[in-house]
């Protein structure tokens, strides 16, 4: 009597799970794009380095979906520095705004004293 081999294994790997890594990537997972912080800050602190921001994070979608993974990361990281310098400033020119406010203020009361 004469067996039949085992059906093979199915092929390791499959589909990655949901939010995991895709297939070539490295085993890394897709970096953050940092959308929402870029349009926060370009709402809220400084347009035009929001604005740099958005662009960049715009493109790690992209260029993540065409498995150009370095320009993704990279996107990335821009994006994030962008939102950050956007912040920075928004809360420097605030805080600067504020002390001028007070010192033209504390000048203004001095010389109408006289």
């Amino acid at each position: 009597m004469s067996q039949t081999p085992p059906p093979p294994p199915p092929p390791a790997g499959g589909p990655p799970p949901a939010g995991g890594p895709m297939p070539g990537a490295g085993g890394q997972p897709k970096p953050d794009s940092y959308l929402v912080w870029a349009i926060l800050t370009t709402l809220f602190c400084c347009l035009p380095f929001g604005i740099v921001s958005i662009v960049y994070a715009a493109k790690v979608d992209g260029a993540w979906a065409s498995g150009d993974y370095a320009t993704a990361m990279s996107a990335s990281q821009n994006a994030k520095k962008w939102a950050i310098i956007s912040a920075s400033v928004g809360v420097a020119v605030i805080v600067l705004y504020i002390f001028l406010a007070l010192v033209i203020g504390v000048f203004s009361t001095e010389v109408s004293t006289y």
